[in-house]
């Protein structure tokens, strides 16, 4: 009900200024009458000549200028032959009255309704004309129109102001007068019979509408003065306020000096009413309108109207209309059937490794598969036939993972994150097959609190038992039946961070965990757990204890944050020091120097050999058993960090670094990259015109091209502010990159060289967009701008062309027309705007126009082809991009709840249904169809994960023909999502 009353409110407004743009023009008509009765008046009465000689100074410069460009606005023919009469009298009781008739003009046929005045029948009597009439006179004393010696009754002395009418018609306004059907032509009469006594006058208080709000000196829009003006404007007609004598109620300027230029505010005031006029000209009463609203209570977010210029439908997010007209070509658009796509996306490739915040998550199976986890998908990539399998059971980030003692079974452990409407989700660990990827069970669910932290398996009992650390502020250490799924013991354990947990491999009844300045011992019992912590004693207690290990003599291996290896061991109870009740400890036995900084990970190697990974100084060093440096190298700088090591065969390993890459070699051959990825959240991504490789570029200041065939890392270089968005020039040699800051670079594809650069504002750069002929560049930016450029030399040379000025928030979307002359926009306050780019950046002020025009591309996510993308209850935001296939039979959208969803294109209709796929751990911020269609890119934000799916299925029917035949046989409603 309360939509029901903001649009009642709305359609008034639109109904109150729709009837003002017709006043004003009624007031244009009459001003050309005007010099005529100044005449009369002075003849009659030459008192009121000192007044009229005052207003005929002011104008006589500007009259037969103000005419001629009237008539022409209004395309008024006025014959030199037409005849007016006047006659003005005066009655005994001192009442002055005036007659003046005009002979019937033929009015041409005009393209605006709201220009078109009714007939009136001659001698007709309309207290709206003379309203409009008196409105013009300007300064005019009343008793300078009476005659001589007439007397003035006090309390009654007013002046009538006059309002400034148009000069001339706006072009903006000329233009959006196009496209509105023709009417039958009309002709007019008109007659001017009020007397106008000194004890009694008629008066009107009127609104002064600039930009919507009311002036100091109006009254407020719920007092009678206002509900009075609404009924004189839209009944066009009938008597006016008498105001009696000794009654003061004075009218209102329209164009109060408060309000500044008074020559501005008239021009804004015309701009207003007239866009307002041919918005709406002929709408069905408020009450039809909001049974209407009521009635199509199946789709709230959105409703059909019919204005002057063609059907239409208005869609609302967070409370504000959006209007969208509906293409020639649809002719039932009630009767539009929505189907999800018959193309469905597989998930081809993954790119990227979670390295930069999670540990001991790279494992290598017997079957030559590296495991590896990045946003909700675990990864099994074979690293010799370089192939990937994918585990999609989790339904949001994976946090950890450990493999069975069998080599086989996995267990890997998620966070809780928040569905669509922000309610936490439960947290789990799944343990499934590597072989045939298959849940075989689900642990925890409904136990653990925000996430799960670390899980290990058991030893001694062939993995009978699984150890898991959930992430609440207790660190809750938990033991559970595998084969059962049902919870054996539980602990609090410290509200320090815990980095790791593993048991005992000869003994399964202890646990080992470490974290934040501790190393925990712990025996479990009967169900029952006892914790002893581990002395530092005369040894200096580091911040972080990073990792630990079992050494084969069954000593604990830990590496710390001092860039120590501290070997642990049982000491004896100390009876003499602390008599008879003492217990064993565990001490420290030994300490090695093993590297500068951080000791991030220990991999123990057949034989007792052992593996350490360094932090600040990237070395991999190998240990003999009893910890003497064998080998050691240093990984690249470009890598990051070591984060974790998997031994393959012991002499090749895995290496996994805090940049998100994973490596692959030997101490004597050196380490390659297998898998790269981002390690900040991403934003631009494009895809090349005619190859299959597309570019990405993010808050890690990193530009990446990747090869979509090879599923590799072709280049990536690194910038010095960070990139936000990209676009591909269409001859496919350079590509263009926008920056934070304002700035922007065309980079060579073959030489990775910066060939041009400029910079466009101070804020940052949002849409990189070429012309489908590669003639232009348009650069969106936060500034609300839309910076226009030419383009020569292949895409090598740029030269400003224009600036698109008109949007009140930042650029989000832009497109090009398919002829590149076009453009339509997005902005951050949900706002579709047209641009004429071959008429000088022109703004189109009449929407209506677009509505057949064809796009070359289709990323705007507001749009009447893109409708029913949007959900209902959506604030706005929801949809971070969309973009529409080549062969526009599909539109694939990125929403802010981890899914990528696939829709039939177009979707006009609200609720259309789609296909939808997880796979993100977080906001997904971009897609992209590479040029053929036969693979579609995602990338998330914050979980710096692209992935690569694969369209399968589908026909090869055109939308268009498919929107016209839907729109013509179609009668059913729209089915229900699929997923």
């Amino acid at each position: 009900m309360m939509e029901v009353r903001l649009q009642a409110q709305e359609d008034e407004i639109t109904l109150l200024k729709s009837s003002l743009a017709d006043a004003l023009r009624r007031i244009r008509l009459h001003d050309q009458l005007l010099p005529l009765l100044k005449q009369q008046l002075i003849a009659v009465n030459p008192g009121a000549a000192r007044v009229l000689n005052q207003v005929c100074c002011s104008d006589s410069c500007s009259s037969s200028r103000k005419l001629s460009l009237s008539s022409a606005a209004d395309g008024i023919r006025h014959p030199a032959t037409s005849q007016l009469s006047d006659s003005i009298m005066t009655n005994t009781n001192g009442h002055i009255g005036s007659s003046v008739s005009m002979q019937p003009i033929p009015k041409p046929t005009t393209t605006d309704r709201s220009t078109q005045t009714e007939p009136t029948l001659p001698g007709q009597d309309t207290g709206h004309d003379r309203v409009l009439l008196h409105r013009r006179v300007q300064s005019l004393q009343l008793e300078d129109a009476l005659p001589p010696g007439q007397p003035v009754v006090e309390g009654t002395r007013g002046k009538l102001h006059r309002v400034p009418g148009l000069e001339e018609e706006d072009e903006e306004q000329e233009e959006d007068e196009e496209g509105v059907e023709q009417e039958k032509d009309l002709s007019w009469m008109s007659s001017v019979e009020e007397p106008i006594q000194p004890t009694t006058i008629r008066g009107l208080q009127r609104e002064d509408f600039q930009d919507g709000s009311c002036s100091p000196e109006e009254p407020g829009p719920g007092s009678p003065s206002v509900r009075s003006i609404d009924q004189n404007l839209s009944s066009r007609s009938g008597p006016l306020t008498t105001i009696q004598e000794g009654e003061k109620k004075p009218l209102v300027r329209r164009n109060s000096e408060k309000l500044g230029n008074p020559e501005r505010q008239r021009k804004r005031l015309d701009k207003k009413a007239a866009s307002s006029a041919n918005l709406l000209t002929r709408s069905p009463s408020l009450e039809n309108r909001a049974k209407e609203l009521i009635a199509s209570a199946g789709s709230p977010g959105s409703r059909r109207g019919t204005y002057g210029q063609g059907q239409s439908i208005k869609m609302f997010i967070r409370g504000r209309p959006i209007t969208m007209y509906i293409p020639s070509n649809i002719q039932n658009y009630e009767d539009l059937k929505m189907e999800p796509p018959s193309e469905r996306l597989e998930l081809d490739w993954v790119y990227g490794y979670r390295g930069r915040d999670c540990r001991a998550n790279l494992y290598f199976l017997p079957t030559g598969e590296a495991v590896y986890f990045i946003a909700c998908v675990v990864v099994l990539y074979h690293i010799n036939s370089r192939t990937q399998r994918h585990y999609r059971k989790h339904t949001d980030c994976v946090r950890c993972l450990t493999l069975h003692p069998d080599k086989v079974r996995v267990a890997s452990g998620q966070t809780s994150g928040v569905d669509k409407d922000g309610k936490p989700l439960q947290p789990c660990v799944h343990i499934w097959d590597s072989t045939t990827l298959v849940t075989l069970q689900q642990i925890g669910l409904g136990t653990f609190q925000r996430g799960v932290g670390s899980v290990a398996f058991s030893f001694a009992d062939s993995g009978a038992f699984l150890c898991v650390i959930d992430d609440s502020n207790e660190h809750m250490l938990s033991v559970w039946d595998c084969n059962k799924g049902t919870k054996h013991a539980e602990v609090k354990s410290t509200n320090e961070a815990v980095f790791a947990v593993e048991f005992n491999p000869s003994d399964s009844t202890n646990i080992i965990t470490c974290g934040k300045s501790h190393v925990y011992f712990w025996t479990l019992n009967s169900g029952q757990f006892t914790k002893k912590q581990g002395i530092f004693g005369k040894y200096k207690k580091p911040k972080f204890i990073q990792c630990f290990v079992f050494s084969l003599t069954g000593d604990v291996l830990t590496g710390d944050s001092e860039g120590n290896i501290l070997t642990w061991g049982k000491s004896a109870a100390d009876v003499k020091t602390l008599g008879k009740g003492a217990k064993e400890t565990f001490q420290i036995m030994r300490q090695t120097r093993a590297h500068e900084g951080s000791v991030f990970t220990l991999c123990p190697l057949q034989g007792g050999a052992l593996l350490s990974g360094g932090g600040k100084d990237r070395k991999i060093i190998r240990w003999s058993a009893d910890l003497a440096p064998e080998r050691e190298c240093e990984i690249p700088e470009k890598y990051g960090a070591v984060r974790t090591i998997a031994d393959v065969d012991g002499e090749e390993l895995l290496v996994g670094t805090t940049r998100n890459a994973i490596l692959r070699g030997t101490f004597s051959d050196g380490f390659v990259a297998i898998v790269q990825g981002h390690v900040d959240e991403m934003w631009g991504l494009a895809t090349h015109p005619s190859q299959n490789i597309f570019l990405t570029c993010g808050h890690d200041r990193q530009v990446c091209l990747w090869n979509t065939e090879e599923h590799k890392l072709d280049w990536c270089i690194t910038l010095e502010e960070y990139g936000l968005c990209a676009g591909f020039c269409p001859n496919g040699s350079v590509v263009s990159v926008g920056l934070s800051t304002g700035r922007w670079m065309v980079l060579d594809l073959l030489t990775r060289e910066v060939v041009s650069e400029f910079t466009d504002g101070n804020e940052q750069l949002s849409v990189m967009r070429y012309s489908p002929d590669g003639s232009f560049l348009a650069v969106g930016s936060h500034d609300n701008f839309i910076y226009i450029y030419n383009v020569t030399e292949s895409g090598r040379r740029y030269a400003r062309f224009g600036k698109c000025n008109g949007h009140s928030s930042f650029i989000t979307h832009l497109d090009w027309s398919k002829d590149g002359k076009y453009i339509m926009s997005n902005s951050g306050d949900y706002e579709i705007l047209y641009w004429d780019i071959a008429a000088g950046c022109k703004l189109l002020r009449n929407r209506f126009e677009s509505k057949d025009r064809e796009w070359a591309s289709y990323t705007c996510v507001l749009g009447f082809h893109v409708m029913g993308v949007w959900l209902e209850g959506s604030d706005g935001t929801d949809i971070n991009a969309l973009c529409r296939s080549h062969s526009e039979r599909m539109v694939a959208v990125a929403d802010d709840f981890c899914k990528v969803h696939l829709f039939q294109y177009p979707c006009p209709k609200p609720k259309a249904p789609s296909h939808k796929y997880d796979g993100h751990g977080s906001h997904v911020t971009n897609v992209c169809f590479t040029h053929s269609d036969s693979h579609l890119l995602s990338m998330g934000g914050k979980d710096t994960c692209i992935l690569q799916w694969s369209v399968m299925g589908g026909g090869v029917i055109d939308s268009r023909e498919r929107l016209a035949s839907a729109s013509s046989t179609s009668t059913s409603s729209p089915e229900p999502a699929t997923s």
